[in-house]
């Protein structure tokens, strides 16, 4: 066999292997189809309210790991395949996947099912960003906001699946109760810290909903899209900032570049206060790999960090 040849069968191959596995159709990707609803989502956040709500009916993949930023993510040609091949994609929605809009819009008019939970939210909760012409996409750090996600996976999935409605509706049920508990526990933790030291000062602007939600002043060195970096402008107002309100600590973030943020904590001469997940979650074998055990992380290294420093002030 000549070399040429050689190269020839083995690209031809190759091209029936990729083809073979970017077909639209269900069943052309992952094993064998077992019964289950396969779902894909984007987020790790939106992939554990599916699982918690869909339960032994539902085999989810997550597009999205760790230390991943929504914001910037674009999809693989793998990633494409594994969505058109899903039987139905949950994503966050409020453009925090901007870069895919375009793609999930193509799958729906394909006739795939597509669900945005935080689009179904409502509205008159959501934090608007004139700016920016849309609302603030991260509600999950409101914890009473994303228990108002539940209903809208646990429906979807019962569209979907009738015969799951019942399991369907006892998770969702439980989970909320969950959900209602890690909320009272946030918001008794967060009154641990006397009101005029909760200043959350943070990489990117993520944490409106868990500031107006648990009483802290939130302020991002970046906006609310980490699309564009920090200018110098931004980390001097920002040191200013620190020092006028003499913040305690400030914090990394686990899919932010830490470089800007530590330069701010070095000018400003304030501690880190820890690594917070903000558009990603934690390890999947991990606690914050969950959406509670990340919500409980956070909060944990808010109120240790500031508490901490607090009493040296006052010491």
């Amino acid at each position: 066999m000549t070399p040429r040849l050689a190269l020839l069968i083995i690209s031809t191959a190759v091209g029936w292997s990729f083809l073979s596995g970017c077909g639209d159709k269900p069943g052309a990707q992952g094993p064998p189809d077992d019964g289950r609803l396969r779902i894909v989502a984007t987020t790790g956040m939106v992939g554990d309210l599916v699982k918690n709500i869909g339960g032994s009916r539902v085999r989810a993949t997550t597009l999205m790991g760790p230390g991943v930023d929504p914001h910037l993510y674009k999809a693989t040609p793998s990633d494409a395949a594994a969505l058109r091949s899903a039987d139905m994609i949950f994503y966050n929605g409020l453009f925090l996947e901007g870069k895919m809009s375009e793609l999930f819009e193509q799958i729906e008019k394909q006739g795939g099912h597509v669900v945005a939970v935080a689009e179904a939210v409502d509205h008159a909760r959501l934090i608007e960003l004139p700016q920016l012409g849309h609302r603030d996409p991260h509600i999950w750090f409101d914890v009473s906001l994303w228990a108002e996600c539940v209903p809208v996976v646990q429906k979807a999935l019962t569209q979907k699946d009738p015969d799951g409605a019942d399991e369907y509706r006892k998770n969702a049920e439980a989970y909320a109760k969950e959900l209602e508990a890690l909320g009272e526990w946030c918001a008794e933790q967060a009154r641990l810290i006397p009101e005029d030291r909760r200043i959350l000062v943070t990489s990117h602007d993520a944490f409106g909903y868990f500031g107006r939600a648990y009483g802290f002043q939130v302020v991002g060195l970046q906006g609310i899209s980490t699309a564009l970096e920090p200018g110098q402008a931004d980390i001097v107002n920002l040191v200013d900032f620190i020092r006028q309100h003499n913040a305690p600590a400030i914090f990394v973030e686990s899919s932010v570049p830490r470089a800007a943020i530590e330069r701010v904590a070095e000018d400003a001469g304030v501690k880190i206060g820890g690594e917070l997940f903000s558009d990603a979650m934690g390890g999947e074998e991990t606690p914050e790999g969950t959406y509670i055990g990340m919500a409980r992380h956070n909060m944990r290294t808010i109120v240790d960090a500031l508490s901490r420093e607090t009493e040296r002030d006052s010491e």
